[in-house]
């Protein structure tokens, strides 16, 4: 019998619920019924996703930054086909290969020009667990300094510089030597650097939960007090690189030269894992520095043909169709006239980010009606209202969006850099009626609201 993915996913085609509660985290699917978000997607092209009754769906989500082309990218999809049907010799692994060394020189010229060598890995998480052993090796110093509120992926050592408590309890003891101060402190890092003990410091440009923008002398700062203190700066980004905050670099809007860069998520179009860091001269040659430390650190897949195909015409993407300017233009356009809202919704507080790193927050309102209705939802959860915002938007607008974090009333948006301008309107007229009716006490979504707060009760209860 012939082997046949088409006919596997049409004969389970409605299974994909009833085989993850079995099989896999049920807690997940439980998630999403509950919320409503329980679709049967069929198929995904560019900033859209279609169900099984061929509605489209404005995916402002994008694999949690993954997608910046755009879903099923036809140039990524056509290299990965090649390359399949080359016969080329892959993961000798006693071999260096063509793709990987021409993905690395093709990176290498968006980044500052200090950092000139490449480490490629499978994952974000990955890529943050080199840079913390590339830097400890390198200084021969053990700590490592990261921010509250920062994500970095959540393998053990990338774990220990979560800032989110919630991803830490029930895992045991993490890695030692790990010191959180807050973000956009520089009274904090001086103090933290000031033992000259640190081996790294490392900070999203702008942090993924909640979209916290640096103050503008932030990052020079950073990048002072690391050289001065002899800390190395590492810069996390897994989501803000490859164009999502209208630079390439988030780190370009600040002119600073970290002493490494974690990237991932976008670099291969969504189609293969695939992760890195770029990495100074002197990082390099001092890991790497005799031949028997050759495969000192390394991940088997990390260089696979795929992989370095998708990356070579994702980068091909991003530069022929003008998508790190898209993601400018259009994305500050988004937060300006979400802003040009908050005048008319006490909700409201602002919208805030730069390029399609978008966050809407909200605010406890003035008047006494809706403070009461605030108030209830605030003390079944915290940041339960914009669960108010965001099933809405998924319902009654088709558009796919997240809460930014654990118990803050943050939507983020983190959309395909694609976006044209019948996209933008969509989002801003669609957040503008949402926005509208949680003014409305009485009305549907406060049933919603009801509901939601029921439910978060229960669980606690639980």
């Amino acid at each position: 019998m012939t082997f046949n993915i088409a006919n596997l996913l049409e004969e389970h085609s409605n299974d994909k619920f009833d085989l993850h509660e079995q099989f896999l985290n049920n807690q997940m699917v439980r998630v999403l019924k509950t919320i409503g978000y329980d679709r049967h997607y069929k198929k995904a092209v560019g900033q859209y996703l279609y169900d099984q009754e061929g509605t489209e769906y404005l995916d402002l989500l994008s694999g949690f930054g993954v997608f910046a082309i755009g879903r099923n990218h036809p140039t990524v999809i056509d290299a990965l086909k090649e390359t399949l049907t080359l016969e080329l010799p892959n993961l000798v692994q006693l071999d260096v290969s063509i793709l990987s060394g021409l993905l690395a020189k093709e990176i290498l010229k968006t980044t500052p020009e200090n950092l000139t060598k490449m480490f490629f890995c499978n994952s974000g998480t990955e890529a943050v667990e080199a840079a913390i052993k590339f830097a400890r090796f390198t200084t021969k110093r053990d700590k490592i300094v990261f921010c509250d509120h920062g994500y970095h992926g959540l393998t053990m050592g990338s774990l220990s510089l979560n800032g989110e408590t919630i991803f830490k309890e029930g895992f045991g003891s993490l890695l030692p030597n790990c010191e959180a101060i807050p973000f956009n402190d520089l009274v904090a890092l001086e103090k933290a650097l000031s033992g000259k003990d640190v081996a790294a410091f490392i900070v999203e440009p702008i942090q993924g939960k909640g979209v916290n923008l640096p103050d503008d002398n932030y990052l020079p700062e950073v990048e002072r007090l690391c050289k001065k203190y002899g800390t190395l700066f590492v810069a996390d980004e897994v989501q803000t690189g490859l164009g999502r905050t209208g630079k390439f670099w988030a780190v370009d809007h600040w002119q600073v030269q970290p002493d490494m860069i974690c990237m991932a998520k976008a670099l291969s179009g969504g189609f293969v894992p695939v992760g890195g860091v770029a990495i100074t001269d002197r990082i390099m040659d001092t890991v790497y520095n005799r031949m028997d430390r050759a495969v000192v650190h390394g991940s088997t897949f990390a260089k696979n043909n795929m992989a370095m195909a998708a990356g070579l015409a994702t980068l091909h993407v991003i530069e022929n169709e003008k998508l790190v300017e898209n993601s400018f233009t259009r994305g500050n356009a988004i937060i300006h006239n979400l802003n040009a809202m908050s005048e008319n919704y006490e909700f409201l507080k602002e919208a805030r980010g730069k390029g399609m790193m978008i966050a809407i927050e909200f605010e406890q309102p003035k008047s006494l009606t809706l403070k009461a209705a605030w108030a209830m939802l605030e003390a079944a959860n915290k940041g339960l209202f914009c669960q108010m915002i965001t099933i809405p938007l998924f319902k009654e607008h088709h558009i796919l969006t997240q809460v930014a974090g654990h118990g803050m009333n943050v939507v983020k948006l983190l959309p395909p850099l694609n976006l044209n301008q019948k996209d933008c309107d969509t989002i801003v007229n669609a957040f503008d009626k949402t926005i509208a009716d949680t003014h409305k006490i009485g009305g549907s979504i406060w049933d919603l609201g009801k509901n939601l707060a029921s439910h978060a009760l229960k669980n606690r209860k639980g």
